[in-house]
């Protein structure tokens, strides 16, 4: 019993923080959307396309289910999996990583928790695992991701939160005057040098 209420658990989880991701997208103009907004290059688009990979290789390779469609090149020295290529249109990114879920939640619900995988590209912790301790992995690197792009978001446009519905109109004066607090408090923090 506990089994159906973690695995019911994690995987309504990984769905919300799912639907984080991609809600970081809405409203973007194509350059927005793909442009780095960090000295590594990190952009929203590339976000969505390397856990819509994540997604395919872990509940698919590892619990040898291949994902029916051919993937991108895994963890390249150039980071391709991380970025959205001129000839790559959203529409197809999003439509890859809805169909990674298909395939995901395809193994998650039918595998118990406790069904063996083998993770080729992990030496620690050890390559053989299972089903949830893969889940938990997956459900770790969406959120990261999902909390990279809120913060991406947020520099963009100054939208934040989890989903839509928790938006609030932005008080830009509350805004100012809050972010005016947190920098003087930094600054106040600093000693002084005598």
């Amino acid at each position: 019993m506990i089994d159906d209420f973690a695995k019911d658990n994690l995987h309504g989880r990984l769905r919300r923080d799912r639907q984080a991701l991609l809600w970081k997208l809405d409203g973007l103009s194509e350059y927005d959307a793909r442009r780095p907004l960090t000295a590594t290059g990190t952009n929203l688009l590339g976000l969505v396309k390397h856990v819509a990979t994540v997604e395919a290789r872990y509940f698919g390779e590892v619990f040898d289910r291949p994902s029916p469609e051919p993937l991108p090149r895994w963890q390249d020295s150039d980071g391709s999996d991380q970025w959205a290529t001129a000839d790559e249109t959203r529409d197809q990114i999003i439509g890859f990583y809805r169909r990674s879920w298909e395939h995901s939640d395809a193994t998650i619900d039918e595998l118990p928790l406790d069904a063996p995988g083998h993770v080729p590209w992990w030496s620690e912790p050890c390559p053989n695992t299972n089903l949830f301790a893969i889940l938990t992995h997956v459900l770790g690197e969406t959120g990261r991701h999902a909390g990279h792009a809120d913060i991406l978001r947020e520099g963009l446009d100054g939208r934040a939160g989890l989903r839509a519905e928790h938006e609030r109109q932005i008080d830009e004066e509350a805004r100012a005057a809050h972010w005016a607090r947190i920098e003087q408090a930094a600054r106040s923090a600093v000693p002084t040098q005598g």
